[in-house]
């Protein structure tokens, strides 16, 4: 079986399945859906796998070969040649395997196999099936052998396979499949270094950007897979360590001239880099690699502030930066910065009240590259960053704590997770991993061993905390794991601690669960000998033993997990008692003495463990689980838990010494054989217990079990009369559950006992009553399998069991690979013959008895026919190994190919003995005849069908493994292994059992390797057969066909193109035999739900030719009732299916010349005659013209279909819907279809007009005329180049490109004369190698003359010359579709901008008077239509002459500027739209006529508030996209908006806000960056602080001013408070959007926003004090740097001495906030630290009490973040403050002695709350100080009542812990305190 991986398997599972299921108990069914892999494997039990742990003994398998073998293959000789195969990296596995001596040269026969039919095909030109076909093939092969080839030829394949993905025009399904396989060819970095391998990236980059950035896909022209662009990207980051050195400068230059930070081709720019940019390389080249871009980008990241979206691309690459280059970048300069971004990307809620989310901080840094960065950056001299971590996660520490949770708690979690993990991989690559070409980490900047304690230091607390977190807990567990790994004596006792208290408590289940899941994960740490942490073995006993009471069957997660735990550990210690070790050995430690002794306990341990088992089982019979009512079959949760019984039983006895297990077994067979269970819930668990235990050691366990169950049955089953009872003896039937499941051991002990065995299955196999023979059918199978199976007969800890001296000194031992012992049952002749005499006894009769059957000579009845088949199907399960697979002659003629497309066979341990009678074929024979019988005489015989399709599924797949259950147990082996591997040595150190298990599915994997295979007659037959059952009357006999079917088809090559004519004949409406079920069935397997692939979406022109007519056709079959809702269902699901899977299917494939040159290389031994030759090339231009040829055809198919009259209307939308699927970027749609979609532009049908729009818009792409580019020498226009280095941003050679109103194109000459550049971004940055721009019309036609059009164009020309069409489609076009919901359309602006693009102003005169008349009608509809169309009209006119151009502009500006007039709530969106779409990308000196429009008058102030505010947003819309090529608009738009900013109304304030941001939006200071000559914001602030003059004097600023439309009051003050209003609306509007902040002129307004911002909101909302609060929250989040601080701390100062008291208490929340955003920076300049103490203080002493209260707080939150240490001084300081004297009279009651006092007792309540969680030293006698005051006065006896009441509320949780730290005097005054007087006293 598969391993005591029973202990560890659980691992992950249950981890995650505790998360679910501690916090609530009634949804613990649910989850055991979750569990279902919690020990995947044991349900590999179920289907009766043989589970074996034998006893160590002379093997019979090829032991000494295998020794042999690995020293052999360490040279990796081969017989090859006299050349030595030196392998890249072969499987280790494979040399373990019983019949390794086999494989070498088999392996290597496969890869001469695989070179030569791999260049072949590509010689050939055969793309498809031959490249393809063997592509496959090299695929297995890495699965089965691993690189087992030299690296000649390691290179030749990526090489091809290189060419191969970036071939032009390669259909995308084949392009992802290529870059699969060269991600797997490149894995391994370290097998090749980039002096064996160097790969060009342009070719690489140009396919990306063909796909991610693809400019048909949005037209439907092209469609790729969904995880194409995710696979390239994966790609790409395994070839980036392969570019040429020169390759970063090349990037640079291409990449450069896109960084314009305002337009959105900046976040294209970066990605790209982050990709692309090569940072692995050696030393001598970092001057050609990173030094190039490294300084320029890190300041540009340095002065971002407000997080655009490519900031985190720009993250992620400095991460890769630093990991790739440990110790050759200096990052101390930028360390502070670092952390403070990290902070704020974490976005965590700070201050008392709520902080304004900024909707931008969205874009948050992807926590693993953080993690990344953060690991790279530890270590060296001084080890600067760690410092920083320390405080990082000290300021967030509280965070972590169970009681909080929000939307940032799982990037916390995230970050708490993976940074362990990160050191660890870091820690291996520097002490553990070997060493390769890539530059190794040098000396000085390694991790020391302090530097790794400082580490876990700085962690632990977090992690102690996140451990009982309701959604953290795994998260923790992983983390605590790997700091175990790092530094056990650090992170191992405070969790030891933890546990052991939550042993003891009862009440708190969960703490329980969470403290051993934690436990479970270090285990390895504890138990692994070393000198870091010796003690921690004397641990585990007293573990096990207080884990023993979790068995509890009354609490089903506490009882997992404690399985799970006892597993862990029994898996990593051997239970042997070597109390007496110490009297014999003298060289014992203290430790190993200790250890000795104790193991004394292990054989007490075991017996209370099985006592604790046997409750568990009697509190679970069905008597006491179940009413009556309910079924007899075992519940979820009752199989988890026998799964865990029987996986933990398992491992602690096969981790036994013998003499314990002698003692286990001997009680556990008394207890099975004194009772007599129920067998379906109890006796199902102790059968479990008895196979576990019987497996360990098969001949003493068989020696008591097996003549105890045989003499029993025998006596019972003596009586005649048995034969046929229904129902049997309880005695009977479980006594042969027991021997059913201790059969299930090594064959070799099983062969003992064949007589006994074969006597009971051949009396109880005929029994009548059904459960009788169920058992016995399936002891019949398990007997089989483990007589015939190969597999590992013992898993134990250490090689060669227990005898040794000292099994001390193994514990928590890895396995050796290379002494891994391994004892293999391989059949022996007398087992096989046993096998085929059971066969010939059992399986032949019942085969003689259905054949008797079927040709009426012996009827049977159902139930006898149901019998017959039980033991045919059990057969073939237990000796399907044995038997050959199906063979014959393989199907014909299925697909064209000059390439062998056979099968390879591959070895797995067993040769066919053909004397023998292939029992096989007979089922098949028998099976066939059965099936049809039944199908005629009996069909509602559905029991009898529902196993003949199971027996045909074996028939085809099984060869001794269920490709079902070796995935589970592939997955459950990763589970485990991830969660026990050792990652900080690496090298495969995994513990034995699981080593073992690798092996043992090496050899399954070999079993199953049959995808692609031959497809035979034989197959075809049941294939058939299969289809029958799928298309047959009862719904669940087709379904179970279905899904065998399906499976089918993926499993053999090419199969789908026999068998999909023949499901399309069922579809067919001449089909008229064919019934209701029929049609369903077929359509079923078509939609093939459960397979990855659906038929009706196949990339093959023949299939997808033949499925898609007639999924439509059928429409117009008899059986298509669409009343029948589930048929419409069906068809729906199904054109869903296609719609989600469908891809562009390749017409033309072409091989380039270089792939032929490597494939030449690869096979040098391929000949190929120059016929042979001159033949691929000529059926590659055959092929290429037939695939055109079945495209047309199916295009004209579906159109003959729309054109059926009687087709109903849902089918003519799915006919509509797959025509527009077909539309391609390389092959022009046949003239009919482009008929049909104009035709449907005015179709009744919505829907089908939709598709029309979306199709013509595609199609208008396709006929789009190329215009010529020319290129043009930069210097020659401006007359300037720029000077070397990096300029940006406004300069004298890039003013040309600006609007300027002086020399704008009004007449053709300007206008011809003129360069356009449309791109915005260009000339920004940098100029482009080469600057390409349209060549000038005079050179082109301008119009497109009828005579020169080709059929489609005209088609298109003619209607839309037809007034008529125009009229009707204008009607469609202006309905309202959806009220309210409707908006700008993009796929209507693409069709206007198509017709106009490439057919010029023809249709102008036509559409004018619709435009008119639409414009002048303020409906939305209408609107909304005029918006689509101009859009397109001025986006199509791009290039059209002047003359067309000036006459567009003349029709269109009054147009627009009556439809501007009419404007309304519902449309003037649709008109920023149409504005903004209008000008993005195009030359503002082109549009010059829309922007003078716009600029006219943009608020008329005409008391239409809604319409200035309108006007703007759409003047807005236009600029925004010019960002800054505008300059001169900005600056007579602001001189224009500056006298009208004392706006009345509030819209148009907020509008006006938002503009001002576009204005000042390129004033930014970055780096290399010249001033703008856009306006600046400087300049500005100084114009309104002078106008705002009159409000500076006073104290606070209330809002007089009212929203009515009063007549203007001329007074200053008046003025200066709505400018004030319009100012606000500017700040909160700019807070996110720019990309620096203007923090000195943000100073100058701060004092003016102090003034207003309320501390409570009154109770009339006031929108001035709202805004006021708002800026204030999004200024005080502000990125600071160091040289601000000085300035926003002055400014806070002078604010702290305002006369309001409101003023001075926003100053602290102010405070509080700007301190946490900006905490490392802060923390660099100590003497601004200071400052902000003394500034608290002072407010400390604050007369007013809110002031005060705020100030506590402020100063507990500082002291907590760590900000300022709780020094002696701070102490003393509030002490002294606390011991003022108050006066004894109260009368007299000294207003400033009181605040003083209350100001000390404050300060020392703050000291308290700031450590809410932990007690630290000086906590203790501060409390006792504040118990002095609590007879003060008001307002101090109220705050020393609330610091104790939340000190109570927060330590409440861990008293027990924290009460340590009193002294008992202390704990006495504090409980006194704390708990409330009694009520009656």
């Amino acid at each position: 079986m598969t391993l005591s991986i029973g202990p560890t398997q659980t691992m992950r599972s249950s981890l995650l399945f505790f998360e679910k299921i501690s916090g609530d108990q009634s949804h613990v069914a649910d989850v055991c859906v979750q569990l279902h892999q919690f020990l995947a494997w044991v349900t590999t039990h179920r289907r009766g796998h043989v589970d074996n742990i034998g006893v160590m003994r002379p093997c019979r398998s090829m032991w000494q070969n295998q020794s042999k073998h690995l020293d052999m293959t360490v040279g990796g000789v081969l017989t090859a040649g006299p050349s030595e195969l030196v392998p890249q990296k072969e499987l280790v596995y494979n040399g373990l395997l019983p019949y390794a001596d086999r494989l070498d040269q088999e392996a290597s026969e496969l890869l001469a196999d695989i070179k030569f039919n791999l260049s072949r095909a590509v010689l050939l030109r055969e793309l498809w099936p031959g490249v393809a076909f063997w592509c496959r093939k090299l695929l297995s092969f890495l699965k089965l052998y691993g690189r087992r080839f030299s690296k000649d030829d390691h290179v030749l394949f990526i090489k091809l396979l290189y060419e191969l993905v970036t071939l032009p025009g390669l259909e995308p399904h084949m392009m992802q499949n290529y870059a699969r396989l060269l991600i797997q060819l490149l894995k391994k970095k370290e097998l090749l270094s980039r002096d064996d391998l160097q790969l060009p990236w342009r070719p690489l980059h140009q396919l990306y950007e063909k796909v991610v950035h693809s400019k048909t896909e949005h037209l439907g022209l092209v469609w790729f897979p969904n995880s194409l662009e995710h696979i390239l990207k994966a790609l790409v980051k395994s070839c980036r360590p392969y570019f040429a050195a020169s390759s970063t400068k090349e990037m640079l230059d291409e990449w450069r001239p896109l960084l314009c930070v305002f337009d959105t081709v900046m976040q294209k720019a970066i990605a790209t880099m982050e990709l692309f940019l090569p940072t692995i390389m050696p030393p001598e080249e970092h001057a050609q690699g990173f030094r190039l871009w490294f300084d320029e980008l890190m300041d540009l990241w340095l002065s971002v502030q407000n997080q655009p979206s490519w900031e985190g691309h720009l993250v992620n690459l400095f991460a890769r930066l630093a990991n790739d280059n440990i110790g050759y970048v200096d990052w101390t300069p930028y360390i502070s910065t670092i952390f403070t971004r990290i902070l704020r990307s974490l976005n965590l809620p700070v201050g008392v009240n709520h902080m304004v989310a900024l909707r931008y901080l969205t874009n948050s840094y992807d926590i693993g590259h953080l993690v990344l960065w953060i690991t790279a950056l530890l270590g060296g001299p001084g080890n600067p960053a760690q410092k920083e971590l320390t405080r990082l996660f000290n300021s967030i520490a509280s965070f972590y704590h169970p009681s909080n949770h929000g939307r940032w708690q799982s990037r916390l979690m995230r970050l708490l997770q993976r940074l362990p993990a990160s050191v660890v991989r870091r820690a291996h690559r520097e002490r553990h991993a070997t060493p390769g070409w890539i530059t190794l980490v040098p000396e000085s900047q390694r991790l020391t061993d302090e530097d790794l304690e400082d580490f876990t230091r700085s962690l632990t607390g977090a992690a102690l905390l996140a451990m009982f977190s309701k959604t953290g807990s795994t998260d923790a567990a992983f983390a605590l794991q790997n700091l175990a790994l790092l530094t056990p004596q650090l992170a191992i006792p405070p969790v030891l601690e933890k546990t052991y208290a939550a042993m003891e408590t009862l009440t708190e289940p969960h703490t329980l669960t969470a403290t051993l899941s934690c436990m479970i994960g270090m285990a390895r740490s504890l138990v692994a000998p070393g000198e870091r942490y010796p003690e921690g073995r004397l641990h585990v006993l007293p573990l096990l033993m207080g884990s023993l009471p979790g068995v509890d069957p009354n609490d089903f997660s506490k009882c997992m997990i404690t399985f799970q735990f006892i597993t862990t550990f029994t898996t990593l210690v051997p239970l042997v008692d070597c109390s007496s070790a110490p009297s014999r050995h003298s060289d014992l430690t203290e430790v190993e003495k200790e250890l000795c002794f104790a193991s004394a306990e292990f054989e007490d341990f075991v017996l209370q463990f099985l006592d604790r088992c046997f409750a568990l089982i009697d509190s679970s019979t069905l008597e006491q689980t179940r009413d009556d009512a309910e079924t007899d079959t075992q519940t979820q949760l009752e199989s988890l838990v026998e799964m865990g019984l029987s996986s933990t039983v398992s491992t602690v006895l096969t981790q036994c010494s013998t003499r314990i297990y002698m003692v286990a077994l001997q009680k556990v067979y008394n207890f099975a054989t004194s009772n007599i269970f129920e067998t379906c819930v109890s006796g199902r668990m102790v059968a479990d217990m008895c196979r576990a235990a019987a497996k360990c050691h098969p001949a003493e366990s068989l020696r008591l079990f097996v003549p105890h169950c045989c003499s029993l049955i025998f006596q019972l089953t003596e009586n005649e009369d048995l034969q046929n009872e229904e129902e049997l003896d309880k005695e009977l039937l479980w006594n042969l559950q027991l021997l059913s499941e201790v059969t299930r051991v090594d064959g070799e002990q099983l062969l003992r006992y064949g007589d006994e065995l074969e006597r009971v299955l051949g009396t109880c196999v005929r029994l009548r009553c059904k459960r009788a023979y169920a058992l016995a059918a399936s002891l019949l199978e398990h007997t089989l399998r483990s007589l015939s199976l190969v597999y590992p007969t013992e898993y134990r800890s250490t090689a060669g069991g227990f005898g040794q001296e000292l099994p001390v000194r193994d514990w928590g031992q890895p396995g050796d690979l290379k002494a891994l012992c391994l004892c293999w049952h391989v059949p022996s002749l007398d087992e096989e013959n046993f096998v085929f005499l059971l066969l010939s006894r059992l399986l032949k009769p019942e085969l003689e008895r259905i054949g008797g059957h079927v040709s009426g000579d012996q009827p049977m009845s159902r139930e006898e026919l149901l019998q017959s088949l039980a033991i045919v199907h059990h057969s073939l399960l237990g000796a399907g190994r044995l038997l050959p697979p199906l063979d014959g002659p393989p199907v014909a003629d299925l697909v064209p190919s000059m390439v062998n497309l056979g099968e390879f066979k591959l070895y797995i341990g067993m040769e066919y003995d053909d004397s023998r009678e292939n029992y096989r074929e007979s089922i098949c024979r028998t099976m066939r005849l059965l099936l049809h019988h039944i199908l005629q005489h009996t069909e509602d015989d559905t029991k009898s069908l529902f196993v003949i399709i199971k027996i045909i599924g074996d028939l085809l797949f099984f060869r001794g493994t269920h490709k079902k259950e070796f995935d589970s147990r592939w997955k459950s082996f990763t589970l485990v292994k991830k969660s026990m591997e050792n990652r900080l040595y690496g090298k495969k150190q995994h513990i034995r059992a699981l080593l073992i298990d690798r092996v043992l599915l090496q050899h399954e994997m070999r079993k199953l390797m049959v995808e692609g295979c031959e497809y035979k007659e034989v197959h075809q037959q049941l294939l058939c057969d299969l289809l029958l059952l799928s298309t047959s009357t009862y719904s669940q006999v087709r379904s179970r066909a279905q899904n065998v079917l399906t499976t089918a088809l993926a499993t053999y090559s090419f199969s789908y193109r026999d068998l999909i004519p023949r499901i399309v004949e069922l579809l067919s409406p001449q089909q008229s035999a064919s019934t209701q079920q029929q049609f369903k069935g077929a359509l079923y397997c078509l939609q093939a739900a459960h397979s990855g692939v659906c038929l009706a979406s196949l990339r093959d022109w023949d299939c997808v030719g033949a499925v898609w007519p007639a999924l439509v056709r059928c429409g117009l079959s008899p059986s298509t009732t669409l009343d029948e809702h589930s048929v419409g269902h069906l068809l729906d699901d199904i054109v869903d299916r296609i719609h989600r899977q469908h891809d562009t299917v390749g017409i033309f494939f072409t091989v380039s010349e270089s792939c032929v040159e490597i494939a030449k290389q690869m096979a040098p031994s391929q000949t190929l005659s120059v016929e042979e030759l001159k033949e691929g090339l000529q059926r590659q231009r055959i092929r290429n013209v037939v695939n055109a040829r079945k495209y047309e055809k199916l295009v004209n198919d579906l159109l003959d279909c729309l054109e059926d009259r009687e087709l109903p209307w849902k089918f003519e939308h799915t006919a509509a819907d797959l025509l527009s699927l077909l539309l391609r970027d390389d092959h022009p749609l046949p003239p009919d279809a482009v008929l049909y979609f104009t035709q449907s532009l005015i179709h009744d049908s919505i829907s089908i007009r939709k598709v029309a729009i979306s199709s013509m818009a595609a199609i208008l792409k396709q006929l789009k005329r190329p215009r010529r580019k020319v290129a043009v020498k930069l210097s020659d226009i401006s007359g300037v180049a720029d000077p070397e280095g990096v300029w940006v941003g406004d300069r004298q050679a890039n003013c040309w490109l600006q609007y300027s109103s002086a020399d704008l194109p009004f007449s053709e000459e300007a206008w011809d004369s003129q360069l356009h550049v449309e791109k915005t971004h260009v000339g920004y940055y940098s100029w482009p190698r080469e600057m390409m721009i349209y060549a000038p019309l005079q050179k082109l036609k301008d119009d497109l003359p009828y005579e020169e059009m080709n059929e489609s164009e005209k088609i298109i020309f003619e209607y839309f010359s037809d007034p008529e069409f125009i009229e009707q489609l204008m009607e469609f076009l202006s309905l309202e579709e959806r009220k309210g919901k409707d908006s700008f359309n993009p796929r209507r602006f693409c069709l206007f901008k198509g017709l106009f693009r490439n057919y010029g102003d023809v249709f102008l005169p036509l559409l004018r008077p619709h435009l008119e008349q639409l414009s002048a009608d303020p409906h939305e509809s209408s609107q909304r239509c005029v918006c689509e169309i101009a859009a397109g009209l001025i986006r199509g006119s791009k290039l059209w002459s002047f003359s067309k151009v000036d006459k567009l502009w003349h029709f269109l500006s009054p147009l627009i500027k009556m439809a501007l007039t009419n404007v309304t709530v519902e449309t003037f969106t649709d008109w920023g739209t149409c504005v903004a779409t209008a000008c993005e990308g195009r030359d503002p000196r082109k549009l010059h006529w829309l922007f003078e429009l716009l600029m006219e008058k943009p608020l008329i102030g005409e008391g239409s508030s809604f319409r200035d505010a309108s006007l703007l947003y759409v003047l807005q819309g236009g600029l925004a996209q010019q960002q800054w090529r505008v300059s001169e608009l900005l600056h007579r738009l602001l001189a224009y908006l500056e006298p009208k900013l004392t706006h009345v109304y509030k819209n148009v304030r907020e509008r006006i806000g938002s503009v001002l941001t576009y204005i000042f939006m390129m004033d930014v200071a970055l780096p290399h960056t010249q001033p703008t000559s856009s306006p600046h914001v400087a300049d500005f602030v100084t114009r309104v602080l002078e106008r705002l003059k009159p409000l500076t004097s006073e104290a606070e600023i209330h809002n007089h001013v009212r929203e009515e439309n009063a007549p203007e009051t001329a007074d200053g003050r008046t003025q200066a408070v709505k400018l004030l209003k319009t100012v606000l609306k500017w700040l909160l509007a700019s807070a996110g959007r720019t990309f620096t902040t203007p923090v000195q002129q943000q100073l100058q307004l701060l004092p003016l926003l102090f003034k207003i911002a309320p501390v409570e909101i009154d109770e009339s909302y006031d929108e001035m004090k709202q805004d006021a609060r708002t800026c204030l929250s999004l200024m005080s989040q502000g990125l600071l740097y160091p040289r601000h601080i000085p300035l926003v701390l002055a400014a806070l100062e002078e604010m702290a001495g305002s006369r309001s008291w409101h003023a001075r208490y926003s100053v602290l929340t102010y405070l509080q906030i700007t301190v946490f955003s900006n905490l490392f920076t802060l923390l660099s300049v100590p003497a601004e630290v200071q400052r902000v103490r003394k500034l608290v203080m002072r407010l400390l002493l604050d007369e007013q009490l809110e002031v005060r209260d705020m100030a506590g707080t402020t100063l507990s939150g500082l002291l907590q973040c760590h900000f300022f240490p709780l020094d002696r001084s701070l102490q003393i300081q509030l002490q002294t403050l606390s011991h003022t004297r108050l006066p004894k009279a109260r009368g007299e009651l000294a207003s400033t002695d009181l605040v003083r006092r209350h100001a000390g007792v404050l300060g020392l309540s703050a000291c308290i709350l700031s450590s809410p969680y932990d007690v630290p030293t000086w906590m203790p006698q501060i409390l006792m100080d504040l118990s002095d005051h609590l007879n003060d006065p008001q307002p101090i006896e109220m705050t020393v009542k609330k610091t104790l009441s939340e000190f109570r509320r927060t330590h409440h949780d861990n008293w027990q812990e924290h009460r340590q730290r009193f002294t008992d005097d202390q704990l006495l005054v504090l409980t006194d305190l704390l708990v409330s007087p009694c009520y009656y006293a």
